[in-house]
């Protein structure tokens, strides 16, 4: 499953550049995140803590970065190009101010340490 990957390839959207849609987390409509140091709880259930350019999720999956590409351990990926994400399965995210657009119709809201997906 490609995983609220996006969510948190998207975690993948916490490294460190405030400028870069990577800072950024988009997840699954109607979940709440909440980054905790280098943890990111949702109120799915679905947890995921970052370890260097690797992220472990509480269901036992994983996702690997390499310079601008994520490879998920279920065999998809995502490339982010300027504030676009681009998932192997033909979906797209876009960064635009706090807020990220998934091609899917979802919208997440970048709020302090919390992101709130509708």
């Amino acid at each position: 499953m490609m995983k609220i990957i996006i969510l948190i390839t998207a975690l993948l959207f916490l490294a460190p550049s405030a400028a870069n849609a990577q800072d950024y987390l988009h997840g699954q409509a109607g979940t709440t995140y909440q980054a905790i140091g280098k943890t990111t709880f949702g109120s799915n259930g679905l947890n995921a803590q970052r370890v260097g350019n690797t992220t472990f999720y509480s269901d036992g999956s994983s996702s690997q970065r390499v310079g601008n590409t994520t490879f998920n351990s279920d065999g998809s990926s995502s490339q982010q190009i300027g504030n676009t994400l681009f998932n192997s399965d033909g979906s797209t995210v876009q960064k635009i101010g706090n807020t990220t657009f998934g091609s899917d119709g979802t919208t997440c809201q970048k709020i302090g340490n919390s992101t709130f997906c509708n």
